[in-house]
């Protein structure tokens, strides 16, 4: 094994590998001086740096030294080289808790002690500002005792991503396990979308298998949306009820975190003072843009120079959003669409600069606020002055999806200038626009053969 044996700043010696992902593998390792069993993610830095994912690194480590407690995986130090990114962190000896659950389902009085761990680990972490939105067995660790550690940090929220209205926007999550509102794209509440999760995985450690599953994604996302599941005959009824108000499909009816601690079926047995952790130094303060180096000032994509802020999507955006997989429809109030959306294969500077021409063909003036790209219209139409807002949404450094919406004038007008101008000037750069799987199969087999 390519790190085995091998002393990391002379303080941990690195033994086997424990798990990899796509850009970091995990290692048990050992601190020479103590002897004290860590694992130690190491992160590949040029592979983060040319998918775009430097911030979510960094959340990673700013939410996990923000967030100590018993039961939450604990970071002890992030250290770097020119080439690797390294986190030191508690080793949780007894694996995921996923490896359990795979076995079969568990007794419930063993599924409630994980779920009084794991809902004190998320009220933990609500009151810290940070929302998890990953929530699964196979990110929950158990430790050599069987104490319960939450993990996994990556697609952590903190208050600060929230939007004006005050709800965060990002889909994100596993889908057996993702609330209702998330998948609706219309903004949801963190800590609402965080208990729905732990109510999945309640029902999953008693059942022993999924409340909401289908082999078409689509029919899976449509038992989630009306919270379609059954319970099995050997729930019992303090579990039926409890669950029943956690998977609640309307979040603003769903059980607070407080009323699930104050459930006279949860409290059954629960030590509200949670486990001491074994005495171990504070993580010291990390300078997380100095981890990345000063190599990092040069993001792999031109991009950044010419918009202050791209949205990240990661890959469940993308199945949510690619063609044949819209669920605009399942979840829309009527159908008019008042936005557009396509696909391209060229850098965001590409996309902007293209933007521009045609907005300088229509006589529109740019404005760019954020991450957005208004075009404006001074003659005002029946409905006022045109106005389009172009938001690009990094998924790598070389494929973006680019909404187009009508944010002011007449809709008759907005469908008009994209059919006639817009469309036509942006031929070159488009992959696919969205919706429209034959175009998109066309250009898939122009690309094969070429």
């Amino acid at each position: 094994m390519e790190n085995t044996g091998k002393v990391l700043m002379q303080k941990y010696e690195f033994g086997r590998l424990l798990g990899q992902g796509n850009f970091a593998k995990v290692y048990y390792a050992r601190n020479i001086e103590s002897s004290q069993s860590v694992a130690i993610k190491v992160i590949d830095k040029e592979k983060v740096l040319k998918v775009g994912m430097i911030d979510q690194t960094k959340r990673e480590i700013s939410v996990m030294s923000l967030v100590k407690h018993p039961n939450i995986l604990e970071l002890y130090e992030v250290m770097a080289s020119k080439s690797k990114i390294y986190f030191v962190m508690e080793y949780a000896k007894g694996g995921e808790l996923f490896n359990k659950v795979a076995k079969g389902k568990l007794r419930e009085d063993m599924a409630r002690k994980y779920f009084q761990q794991l809902i004190s680990a998320v009220d933990f972490c609500h009151s810290r500002g940070v929302y998890h939105r990953d929530l699964k067995p196979e990110n929950l660790l158990l430790d050599e005792d069987g104490i319960l550690k939450v993990s996994d940090f990556g697609l952590s929220a903190l208050t600060e991503s929230k939007h004006q209205d005050g709800l965060l926007h990002t889909t994100c999550g596993t889908p057996a396990y993702v609330a209702p509102e998330v998948i609706n794209r219309k903004g949801y509440d963190g800590a609402k979308a965080d208990i729905w999760s732990c109510g999945v995985i309640l029902y999953v450690l008693l059942a022993g298998y999924l409340p909401f599953h289908d082999s078409n994604l689509i029919a899976m996302y449509r038992k989630i949306s009306k919270a379609d599941y059954k319970f099995p005959g050997w729930f019992s009824p303090e579990v039926t009820k409890l669950l029943s108000r956690i998977l609640n499909p309307n979040p603003k009816a769903r059980i607070s975190i407080a009323k699930i601690m104050s459930n006279p079926w949860f409290k059954k047995g629960f030590n509200s003072k949670p486990v001491q952790r074994k005495a171990e130094k504070e993580l010291a303060h990390v300078d997380i843009d100095a981890v990345f180096g000063s190599e990092t000032n040069h993001i792999a994509f031109e991009a950044k120079k010419d918009m202050a802020k791209l949205t990240n999507l990661n890959a469940f955006d993308i199945i949510s959003l690619s063609s044949g997989f819209d669920l605009s429809g399942l979840f829309a109030e009527n159908d008019k669409k008042k936005d557009v959306q396509f696909t391209s294969m060229h850098t965001a500077s590409t996309i902007t600069s293209k933007l521009e021409d045609i907005a300088q063909h229509l006589k529109l003036k740019v404005k760019k606020d954020g991450g957005l790209l208004k075009l404006e219209g001074s003659n005002g139409g029946r409905k006022g002055a045109l106005a389009i807002d172009a938001e690009i949404f990094e998924f790598t450094p070389s494929f973006h999806l680019v909404e187009l919406r009508k944010s002011s004038g007449d809709t008759l007008e907005f469908r008009k200038t994209l059919q006639q101008d817009v469309r036509p000037a942006l031929k070159d750069i488009v992959w696919a626009w969205q919706g429209e799987q034959q175009q998109q199969q066309q250009q898939q087999q122009h690309l094969q053969s070429s």
